[in-house]
């Protein structure tokens, strides 16, 4: 009798999807997969039974349900937790270290999408592209009250990366035709080889804001950058900078922001993550006027040929672990 894999789906996901995704690969793993997708955690006893039987489970990509210790002291056979996104903050990585399982994301899957999206919003920024699309679609002609305001170019501007991650290096190439300098701040400066590859420079993290005139965030959330960019920081930004924050809400103090765009301490800025997503029509950043600003609903890394490849990444991580493999992407051992 073949071995039977119990896969447990925490994303809201139709079964009938995930069971086909797994079904080509039953003789690679030598046994059938049996997969329960499980989206409300209130019926606690079928969660707790679902985490036992548990071989691999994959996260939940819109972060709704989290992985906590209290869940992972029910993990008994569990080889590997799978999130299929970028981000894994809302599971306990220790707790699951703690017992030997494995946390793994989707690595770079979607770091190009992300780093288009970051100069895209750029540029519209500089250039009011949605004050102007939104007024002339009303019958409006703004053009020179628009100029008048300010319209940039990005040529010849310095750009700052916060976090010279994977996606942060993505900015950085796409920049390569911009005519633009490059400034860069990680907690761990990258190799002399790669600043040369892309053409970056490192600086510390004062000069970063007072330097930059875009400003892209690309770290994730830990417990040293939660608030890394408050009112001390957006006070030292130029009046004429952009921030862009594709990475976590929490990163970015949301008041002090708000304040900083009513003010006129920044230029500008684009907000794809909220501290609490959705956000509702009383966060401050959405209920701004009259500011140059851009909010998107977290779909910075979420592009159709982005979401292809999480998807299989997230599948072949999964399949080479039941194959007895390691996994690659761990975050957490």
């Amino acid at each position: 009798m073949s071995k039977v894999y119990n896969i447990l789906c925490l994303s809201p996901l139709p079964p009938e999807l995930v069971r086909a995704l797994f079904s080509p690969f039953s003789e690679d793993i030598g046994g059938e997969i049996e997969v329960e997708v499980l989206n409300d955690p209130s019926d606690k006893d079928r969660f707790i039974n679902a985490l036992k039987r548990a071989d691999v489970i994959i996260g939940d990509y819109t972060f709704r349900i989290p992985i906590t210790r209290d869940m992972v002291q029910h993990m008994e056979k569990v080889k590997l937790i799978a999130q299929p996104s970028t981000g894994f903050d809302h599971i306990d990585i220790e707790a699951c270290a703690e017992k030997g399982i494995p946390v793994a994301n989707i690595g770079g899957a979607n770091a190009v999408t992300v780093a288009e999206y970051t100069i895209m919003t750029a540029l519209a920024l500089l250039r009011r592209l949605v004050e102007a699309h939104e007024r002339t679609s009303l019958g409006e002609w703004p053009q020179w009250e628009l100029m008048e305001k300010g319209s940039y170019e990005l040529f010849e501007k310095t750009w700052g990366i916060l976090g010279l991650g994977r996606i942060g290096r993505e900015v950085a190439k796409r920049l390569a035709g911009f005519s633009v300098e490059i400034i860069y701040y990680d907690k761990y400066r990258a190799p002399e080889e790669v600043e040369k590859e892309l053409n970056v420079r490192y600086v510390p993290f004062p000069r970063l804001l007072k330097s930059s005139d875009v400003l892209s965030i690309h770290i994730p959330l830990t417990d040293e950058t939660r608030g890394m960019i408050g009112e001390k920081e957006l006070r030292l930004m130029k009046p004429t900078a952009i921030l862009i924050n594709p990475a976590r809400g929490e990163i970015v103090d949301e008041e002090a922001l708000a304040k900083a765009l009513k003010e006129g301490w920044i230029f500008g800025a684009a907000i794809d993550v909220y501290s609490r997503e959705p956000p509702g029509k009383d966060h401050p950043l959405i209920k701004l006027k009259n500011v140059n600003l851009i909010t998107t609903p977290h779909m910075a890394g979420a592009s159709t040929d982005a979401r292809s490849r999480i998807i299989m990444v997230t599948v072949q991580n999964v399949v080479r672990v039941l194959k007895g493999e390691k996994p690659i992407n761990v975050v957490n051992i």
